[in-house]
């Protein structure tokens, strides 16, 4: 089980040049984690207009409040199997959903892959302190920022250079590219790899989550019970359910701009093999007439709070199960971003241009 409380040197320099806002976590097997400490925040705080109260769910686990949760300050790389958060090395890619998972949870008590609620509290702070990272969206550069580069995991090539591998190590970017423009703050979040991201799915097109942030616990098999459904209300049901929200879409055979319905009007067709599944900026989500919007859609960045703020677009194939990517890759350009989500790989796809990272919840 993780020591949160021993201070050892390493995680004592730490704290000490981050203020307390970085820490190091060790897992069971010893491995140590750079995690950002992120203290509980309440859903007024970070959007008074969607009239909601209490914590973020983010801090909500199984029916308990948590304090802090901590999220890993790099992208996941893989050492004994096991998942760390550390600068200057090549992120782990090429893995499905379930290994990220695992190489998640075989840290121990309280480690989990990522969770979408996780992803959506640091959206919301972006929004809310004006704070939107780039990355690596240029084959190791911004793709409009291009002196902003990072150091290649692919030697011989030049940032922009297409071809090869454009990921780039862990943290080597400048601090435009960590969340809050700080060097005691999340890095590479937008671009160099998409990243799997938990309690988020939709099967068919529906939209299904894990109540509150439950996905650090709970099973995530295709089968589980523990993924929700969401009425019009906001309120959770069985999947399945009639007039559930989902991910439809305004062009034909689940193509074009995303909307959101309660029907399914056009599908992607299965298996996968026709063109480009990629639909709208994210803030371009549009609800059908008649369709309410839940807050908790917004609240969880499944729908954007307005039409200005959220930086990303959105994919999706609306047929089958499809899991949770997050943030953009190397060569998605302007595509990239705090609320970039596709949802068009199922749980065993695995390229090089996925990776993953790992929180703690204790």
């Amino acid at each position: 089980m993780a020591t949160i409380i021993t201070k050892d040197t390493p995680r004592a320099s730490v704290e000490a040049a981050t203020g307390g806002l970085v820490t190091v976590l060790y897992d069971d097997a010893g491995h140590p984690s750079f995690m950002r400490v992120i203290p509980r925040v309440n859903i007024k705080a970070l959007y008074p207009d969607l009239g909601l109260t209490g914590p973020h769910p983010a801090f909500v686990v199984d029916g308990q409040i948590k304090s802090e949760l901590f999220v890993g300050v790099y992208t996941a790389s893989v050492v004994d199997q096991y998942a760390v958060s550390l600068p200057g090395l090549d992120p782990k890619s090429s893995l499905n959903f379930d290994q990220a998972m695992n190489y998640c949870d075989s840290k121990g008590q309280g480690w989990h892959l990522m969770s979408n609620a996780e992803w959506a509290l640091l959206g919301a702070l972006g929004i809310k302190t004006g704070r939107q990272p780039n990355g690596n969206t240029d084959y190791g550069r911004h793709h409009t920022a291009t002196h902003e580069t990072g150091v290649r995991s692919a030697s011989g090539l030049a940032p922009g250079d297409a071809g090869a591998q454009g990921r780039t190590l862990t943290s080597s970017g400048p601090v435009n590219w960590r969340h809050n423009n700080t060097l005691a703050s999340i890095s590479d979040l937008v671009g160099n790899v998409w990243e799997w991201t938990s309690g988020l799915r939709i099967v068919g097109g529906e939209i299904q989550i894990m109540a509150d942030n439950n996905a650090a616990t709970a099973d995530h098999s295709a089968s589980s019970t523990a993924w929700k459904a969401i009425l019009q209300t906001g309120v959770l049901t069985t999947p399945g359910t009639a007039n559930t929200l989902k991910y439809d879409a305004v062009g034909t055979n689940g193509t074009g701009a995303v909307k959101v319905n309660t029907a399914i009007s056009s599908q992607y067709p299965t298996p996968d093999d026709t063109t480009s599944a990629y639909s709208a900026q994210f803030k371009a989500i549009t609800a059908q007439s008649g369709v309410t919007i839940p807050a908790l859609l917004k609240l969880l960045s499944l729908y954007p709070v307005d039409t200005t703020n959220p930086v990303g677009a959105i994919w999706h194939r609306n047929a089958d199960e499809r899991l949770a990517l997050r943030g953009g890759d190397c060569n998605d350009d302007s595509r990239c971003g705090l609320f970039a989500l596709t949802l068009i790989n199922v749980r065993s796809n695995s390229n090089s241009d996925i990776g993953f990272r790992p929180a703690f919840l204790l």
